[in-house]
């Protein structure tokens, strides 16, 4: 066989063993930063398969799956995600990301004695609100990696493309106990968390497109006639980058400030989840998926996706190296992510087709990378002028 056709054969005639993966997780989703037993399954399909394996790795429930030729070459870092939510379980396909980097590395772990190199399966949990490739990449894990790939699974086929910058604050507000019936006596905490809450709202009028402010009141009291002293707001600002994000946030505080002033109420700010950066777009990576995923009969394949919306962790890892995060389609547009019906579509025969073309996708792709090294030249030398053009 060719070095092509071994690399998609090994994902065909291993996708029982994949999917058997994606289920276990799918009947046994664990939250952020508690996929203890979830990352044992994949750790030790990854020691069967001949990596070297570490377990806790930087994050208590990360894991690096390590393969090194001992010849020169590129380092690759195929990545997967594997937290759940709350209520829904896998509804946003992190079981079948995992099975897809599992089958990636499995595959061109078969072939790259040919080339050279080393190649890192690189198990970051908790991505939904932890975000353990940010905890990763401060560790630099990500630092001698040539690239980073993965795809997501979804309601369309793609490329990837921008997200938001996301930081999460928490406001807190401090004010003074009182019976309802002599309220010149307190300081409503709650008064002002409603009225910062009022005003944080009106800055979205003013904020630049493709921002996204939104809060929730955690705290607000116990009784109804007893004055609060103490209430607390939790809120995401997304922007298109972390530095609008983080404007836009001073400006919060400035007017919580002011309404705290006018109430004689005092209160703090905190991080209360991990900030994640926007994502910085590597075109040739974008362009050499696409070819791939056009040899292997994926149909309508979108383009970059300009406009950013949610927010990945991933953002971290393209600040570090060259970095893609595909998307492979398993269910139809009137599946929503965050969905008990998107956890079903990854364990449908949908799902199982998704795994297979997205991972041989991405092996593709890595070949490509292998195979010309000039083309890897490409991608870093796109990767060095962007992160300069951002400094």
């Amino acid at each position: 066989m060719t070095v092509k056709e071994t690399l998609l054969t090994s994902i065909e005639n291993n996708i029982d063993a994949y999917m058997e993966l994606v289920n276990t997780m799918y009947e046994n989703p664990e939250i952020g930063n508690e996929e203890f037993e979830t990352m044992k399954l994949l750790v030790n399909y990854l020691d069967g398969a001949g990596f070297k394996t570490t377990s806790g790795y930087v994050v208590p429930t990360g894991f690096l799956g390590e393969y090194d030729t001992g010849k020169p070459g590129p380092t690759i870092a195929v990545m997967c995600e594997y937290d759940a939510l709350p209520e829904v379980g896998h509804g946003c396909g992190h079981n079948l990301i995992a099975g897809i980097g599992v089958a990636t590395g499995e595959a061109v772990k078969g072939i790259i004695d040919q080339f050279g190199g080393k190649l890192l399966v690189v198990g970051t949990p908790a991505e939904e609100n932890f975000g353990g490739k940010v905890s990763m990449s401060e560790a630099g894990v990500f630092d001698n990696v040539d690239v980073a790939l993965m795809v997501h699974p979804g309601s369309q086929n793609g490329v990837g493309g921008r997200s938001n910058a996301l930081n999460p604050i928490k406001f807190e507000f401090f004010g003074k106990n009182a019976h309802a019936c002599d309220p010149a006596s307190g300081a409503s905490a709650l008064d002002a968390a409603v009225m910062s809450y009022l005003q944080i709202n009106l800055l979205r009028q003013f904020a630049a497109p493709h921002t996204y402010i939104h809060g929730v009141i955690k705290d607000g009291g116990e009784a109804a006639n007893v004055i609060p002293a103490y209430a607390s707001m939790e809120y995401y600002f997304r922007a298109p980058t972390i530095g609008y994000a983080k404007e836009l946030t001073e400006k919060a505080v400035q007017a919580v400030d002011g309404i705290c002033k006018a109430s004689g109420v005092t209160f703090k700010t905190s991080t209360y989840e991990c900030p994640y950066e926007d994502t910085v777009i590597n075109y040739k990576l974008a362009d050499i998926l696409a070819e791939k995923y056009a040899e292997l009969g994926v149909e309508d394949v979108k383009p970059v996706d300009e406009i950013a919306t949610g927010s990945t962790d991933v953002g971290a890892v393209s600040y570090r190296c060259p970095t893609i995060q595909g998307n492979i389609k398993i269910c139809g547009p009137e599946v929503g992510g965050h969905t008990k019906e998107m956890a079903a579509a990854t364990i449908s025969p949908d799902g199982q087709n998704g795994l297979i073309k997205a991972a041989q996708g991405l092996s593709l792709t890595i070949l490509e990378l292998l195979e010309h090294p000039e083309t890897l030249a490409v991608v870093k030398a796109e990767f060095d002028e962007t992160i300069a053009a951002l400094a």
